[in-house]
């Protein structure tokens, strides 16, 4: 059986999670959330967490893509096609290949 395992100190995986990290510090920052303030309203016990993703070395969960959006105030879809963009590139490639190409 084949099984695809992330590498985790993967440059281009570690970049593009930085990209995505960005990308949500900002939307927490435009709301006036501390990372302490994002864990709680996330459900996320510890907030160090929140830094863990917001500088790639973590990732959000799928599970918790609802209640990110929610408290980020963005539409739960854009939030999961974004994040797939950065978490699962190739994927993100075959659902919206006429997207990537306008990127390149």
């Amino acid at each position: 059986m084949y099984v695809q395992t992330q590498t985790h100190s993967s440059t281009k995986t570690q970049k593009l999670r930085r990209v995505a990290g960005d990308w949500l510090r900002s939307l927490r920052e435009k709301k006036g959330l501390s990372q302490k303030d994002m864990a709680r309203l996330v459900g996320i016990e510890y907030y160090s967490f929140i830094s863990q993703i917001e500088t790639g070395r973590g990732r959000v969960p799928s599970c918790k893509y609802v209640i990110w959006a929610e408290v980020l105030g963005v539409p739960a879809s854009l939030l999961a096609k974004k994040l797939m963009k950065y978490y699962d590139p190739e994927t993100y490639i075959i659902l919206f290949p006429a997207e990537e190409e306008d990127e390149v």
